[in-house]
């Protein structure tokens, strides 16, 4: 499991990057760059990294699902999943 304050960082960023989308989109249109360079640095989308929900590991993500590939099989083999199954041929 992740420390919990990489854990609180990342979501402290993704509500910083939630609350200036706006006036981002706009200051990009006009092409107003120096009022872009002034906003904080962490409301920038690009500084986001994909973490796991559950446990917060930051390597092996899946989109689809949010979390990373060790809980997923944790998860799909105790039928917590729907729809997920074991491949067997």
């Amino acid at each position: 499991m992740a420390k919990k304050s990489i854990i609180a960082r990342e979501a402290k960023r993704q509500k910083m990057v939630a609350k200036y989308k706006e006036l981002r989109e706009k200051l990009k249109k006009e092409g107003d760059w120096e009022a872009l360079d002034k906003l904080p640095k962490n409301s920038s989308p690009v500084r986001l990294h994909n973490r796991c929900k559950l446990t917060g590991r930051p390597k092996g993500y899946m989109r689809k699902f949010g979390i990373n590939r060790v809980t997923f099989r944790e998860m799909a083999l105790a039928g917590k999943i729907p729809g997920i199954t074991k491949a067997s041929w």
